[in-house]
């Protein structure tokens, strides 16, 4: 058997696994028309062969990087490395996220002669992905309720670890609760955090600066032993920020704020 009738097999061969290959493989020339679409990206596009060869791959695909600076193909045809993106092509007139990988294609000698395209339909991860986002967000939003306690007195209590992610959320919690209650003074209450450290204090801090901003006053209440040594030890100042170890302190300095006077049923 010569040369030239085994490279007729392997050529046969690798076009019989390419058209089994459950998801769209894609080829283009420089020019980028089609030069090649296997049965799973014709069966996405719902056009035929005879239909899809030679044509603009962005007029098949539709995608909202095409004809721009984001389409990946022109990128590696003009040198750049392989690259995996996601990105929205119109199927049925309607769009679906996929995440394509767009790589040069090369001749022996080399030279970089069109690109190839490897494209997943990831409508089904993107969902996943959504939902996992609403209940993560609802999980937090339980652990991290804004409570109002007074007439213009909120306090939020806090539970667990704070990072960056958490922060973000506490503070969106209290200046909407803020906005919402014309609140004057909230506590915020770290009895429950596990540990606080530099990262942590930085992030009340943060919280505490931004209620100023909106006419309101913060107090930190929960301040345990270990917290307080902590904070020394770190050498993190808390500024102007008011801090109580209970809860009841805190919430009699706010009403200290609010020139509010809480006294026993029946006394005058």
């Amino acid at each position: 058997m010569n040369t030239s009738n085994i490279d007729r097999i392997d050529s046969a061969l690798a076009d019989n696994i390419l058209q089994q290959i459950p998801t769209t493989v894609m080829a283009v020339n420089r020019d980028m028309s089609v030069v090649f679409i296997n049965k799973a990206g014709l069966e996405m596009i719902g056009k035929s062969w005879e239909q899809a060869k030679g044509m603009p791959c962005r007029d098949i695909f539709q995608s909202r990087h095409c004809g721009t600076e984001q389409c990946r193909m022109k990128q590696v045809m003009a040198g750049e490395q392989a690259v995996t993106t996601r990105n929205e092509m119109k199927v049925k007139d309607k769009y679906i996220p996929i995440e394509y990988t767009a790589a040069a294609m090369k001749d022996d000698a080399g030279n970089i002669v069109g690109g190839l395209e490897y494209i997943i339909d990831i409508t089904l991860r993107v969902r996943q992905e959504k939902k996992l986002k609403e209940q993560s967000r609802t999980i937090m939003e339980i652990s991290t309720p804004a409570i109002k306690l007074w007439d213009r007195v909120v306090i939020l209590p806090v539970v667990g670890v704070v990072d960056s992610l958490r922060a973000q959320q506490m503070m969106n919690t209290m200046l909407t609760k803020i906005m919402e209650t014309s609140a004057k003074v909230i506590i915020l209450d770290i009895q429950g955090v596990a540990a606080v450290d530099t990262a942590v204090a930085n992030h009340l801090i943060k919280i505490a600066k931004a209620t100023k901003l909106m006419g309101c006053r913060c107090i930190i209440s929960g301040i345990s032993p270990a917290v307080a040594q902590t904070l020394v030890q770190l050498g993190i100042e808390l500024g102007g920020i008011s801090t109580n170890s209970t809860l009841q302190d805190a919430l009699s300095d706010a009403f200290k704020l609010m020139d509010i006077e809480v006294r026993p049923k029946g006394s005058i």
